[in-house]
Formats: structure tokens, C-alpha cells, sequence
């Protein structure tokens, strides 16, 4: 089967679970090919307008639909069975009309349920086959719709061996949203190295919690590098976004799998699937009941390591290669 599997638009995280798919698709045995829309948009958007340097020549939008003539091309020129679009946001709806009218199947995977579910129905329809991240909001999409959770590359996220440089008591990879920033700001964190990583750019110059960042707040923080500061911190967390939604969600978020596949405790807010998943894992409902379970686990290493073990196990079956199968079961049947 030939899979043309397209990039979402300039999004850092999404662009892990793109790779994840590719990688998972190719250990199917499909015949795939990796289409990099992401640049493509991005050339088009950095564009200037001539004889005025610093004045973008296209909006966001133009450069989007520009970067889809890309998409059109790579249908033309390796004539796909199937198109596995991930997140799909900047693509146009005449797009995916055009690949199913020349027989062609869409695969559209939405990757912010439920947070943007109105957003997401909205494109359901273009697509042959979708797929959600959670399932809070799946009787809103099209019949047919599947749930696929989250998943770990087990290339990527596996146990790495302690680095005295990235050692830390407490540590969170994520995006600093105003919510997370409010819950952790109401943490008392004396006598707890903590290590903050990822997309922290909303912090205020007097925020108590900038002297905890882990690199430059202009930069981010990618897999590999996640991964070395999971592996080298006592606790990790899960914060979900509050932002975005009012549903609180049912399905686990992938830096919780990740955490686990690397054996990294964590602190976990209450979900679902997280209740049935992770049960060894304790839960909090408040920033004094956080820092109070985050003190005693700190303070209980063999207790830590045992939980962190049997989370490990509970994922084992979570990975790219068992989704993307799954998926191609569903769009064969």
C-alpha cells in the first residue's frame, strides 16, 4: 500500500506524533513517503514583499493554500492508495475533495480533542476515515469515526541512563499555558530542584517560576531532549490544559505515556482512561494537594521506583506500529 503521509502546519509537538505515524506506517510494511508541508507553508509565509524587507508578502492563509499546490503535486507524482493528513488545520477543504475524487482515500487524524472539536467536526466530513485523540466528543463526528490513543516510539522513549546535568527532584515538559502557569505558581517549592522545559514564553519577567527553566525561554524542547530530563528527574507531572474547552476530556495525554514508557514517576490529574491506565499512580486535585504527594513520593524512593515500574508495563502494548495497523484495519475493512 502507498501512504502519502502529510505534515501538520508549524506546531512542535504535533510534528512528534507525525513522526510517530510515519514510522509506524513503515513498520506496517507500507510504502511511504514523508511530505514535508510544514516547510513548505513556512517558505511561503517567511516571504517578503519586494523592496519592503520585513513586510510579509502572504498571510497565513495564502501561504497555506500555496503550500497545498505541494500536495497536489505529490498525488500527482507518487499516486497514493491512501493520504494520512495529521492535524489538518491549514489545509483547505478543496483539497481533500480533490484527492477523494480521484479515488484516493483521506485519513484525517485530529490530534486536539477534545479542545478543538468544533474546529475538527468541521473538516470530518472531507475526509474518508477519521481519527480522534479522545473520544469525549466522537458521536459528533462522522459515522465510522475511531478512537486511537496515544502513543510512545519506542526508539525515542525508553529509560536513559541518569545525566548529572539534567538531574532534577521535580521536573514538567509542556507548553506554559496560563493555566498551567497559575497551578504551578501556587506551589511552594522550597528545598525542590525543579526543571521546567518546553514552550514557556507567556511567563511574566516576575514570575517566580522563571528561574526554574531548564534552557532559554526563546528556545523549546525536543524528544530526545525530554526524554534525557525525564530520565534523570525524581517526579514528573501531568497538567492538563484547561484552555480551549469545556469538556475536561477522557483520554490521557502523550507526555503521560511517554513518561511512563521511560519509567519516569509522575503526578497525575484524574482522568478516565488515566484511572484505568495508571491506578498506581497517585492523583491530585489542588496545587496544596500536589506539593503535599510530591514531598512524600520524593521522600520514598523504592515506593516511586515500583509505581514507575508498573506504569511502564501498563503501556507496553501503546505503540506507533500497533495504531497504525489498527488504523489500516479500519480504512480495509
Amino acid at each position: 500500500m502507498k501512504v502519502l503521509v502529510v505534515r501538520p502546519g508549524p506546531h512542535f509537538s504535533v510534528l512528534d506524533v507525525h513522526r510517530g505515524w510515519v514510522k509506524g506506517l513503515n513498520d506496517c510494511g507500507a510504502n511511504v513517503v514523508d511530505l514535508n508541508f510544514d516547510d513548505q507553508m513556512e517558505f511561503y509565509a517567511a516571504a517578503e514583499m519586494p523592496h519592503a524587507r520585513g513586510v510579509p508578502q502572504f498571510t497565513v492563509e495564502q501561504a497555506a493554500m500555496l503550500a497545498s499546490k505541494g500536495v497536489e503535486a505529490a498525488c500527482y507524482e507518487f499516486n497514493p492508495d491512501v493520504v494520512v493528513i495529521i492535524s489538518g488545520f491549514f489545509l483547505p477543504p478543496a483539497l481533500y475533495d480533490l484527492i477523494r475524487s480521484r479515488g484516493t482515500k483521506v485519513v484525517l487524524v485530529h490530534t486536539e480533542s477534545p479542545y478543538e472539536d468544533d474546529k475538527q467536526v468541521a473538516r470530518a466530513q472531507y475526509a474518508d476515515l477519521n481519527v480522534v485523540n479522545d473520544p469525549t466528543n466522537i458521536d459528533r463526528f462522522p459515522k465510522g469515526t475511531i478512537y486511537l490513543p496515544h502513543c510512545f516510539d519506542p526508539e525515542i522513549h525508553y529509560r536513559r541512563t541518569p545525566s548529572a546535568e539534567a538531574a532534577s527532584d521535580f521536573v514538567f515538559v509542556g507548553t506554559g499555558y496560563q493555566s498551567r502557569i497559575a497551578f504551578l505558581e501556587q506551589v511552594c517549592w522550597d528545598g525542590i530542584d525543579v526543571a521546567l522545559a518546553g514552550q514557556w514564553r507567556q511567563l511574566e519577567k516576575d514570575s517566580g517560576l522563571r528561574k526554574f527553566l531548564a534552557h532559554d525561554i526563546l528556545e523549546c524542547c525536543d524528544n530526545e531532549q525530554a526524554v534525557e530530563l525525564y530520565s534523570s528527574a525524581k517526579v514528573a507531572a501531568n497538567l492538563y490544559r484547561k484552555e480551549g474547552t469545556e469538556s475536561d476530556g477522557w483520554a490521557v495525554g502523550p507526555r503521560e505515556i511517554e513518561l511512563a514508557a521511560c519509567r519516569t514517576f509522575f503526578l497525575r490529574e484524574p482522568r478516565g482512561e488515566g484511572d484505568e491506565l495508571f491506578p498506581m499512580l497517585p492523583t491530585f486535585d489542588s496545587p496544596g494537594d500536589f506539593e503535599e504527594k510530591l514531598r512524600w513520593w520524593l521522600a520514598h524512593d523504592n515506593q516511586r521506583k515500583d509505581a514507575a515500574f508498573a506504569a511502564q508495563q501498563a503501556v507496553q502494548g501503546r505503540t506507533f506500529q500497533n495504531i497504525a495497523a489498527r488504523m489500516l484495519h479500519h480504512l480495509c475493512a
